[in-house]
């Protein structure tokens, strides 16, 4: 059991990691930023749409609207962004992009 918790766990970490990847990477559209930044948000909130203390529907709400700003986002992002992400995530390099590493000098 606490083999499959560890699993999990990090599953969890590896995916959150992508998704700050994706928000980080210039080819990200700002809509897909936006839903993103929208579901950590919501997730943070000290607050719900619908109180904990309701059984099941206080819960249920965030089981539902934060995957749902998620998969929605991610639907926009780009493919080879999200594989790009999905690599160095599991690499544990810095985000990728047309701009990344590059530095402008000025004249």
């Amino acid at each position: 059991m606490m083999e499959k918790l560890k699993i999990v766990a990090q599953s969890l970490k590896r995916e959150l990691r992508v998704y700050r990847l994706v928000l980080k990477d210039p080819r990200t559209p700002r809509a897909s930023r936006a839903l993103l930044g929208l579901a950590v948000g919501y997730m943070l909130l000290p607050f719900d749409l619908i109180p904990d203390f309701l059984p099941v529907i206080g819960h249920l709400d965030d089981a539902l609207i934060v995957p749902a700003l998620v998969w929605l986002a991610l639907r926009w992002v780009p493919r080879e962004v999200l594989e790009d992400a999905r690599r160095r995530a599991v690499a544990g390099g810095p985000p990728a992009g047309p701009r990344a590493g590059s530095r402008e000098t000025g004249p």
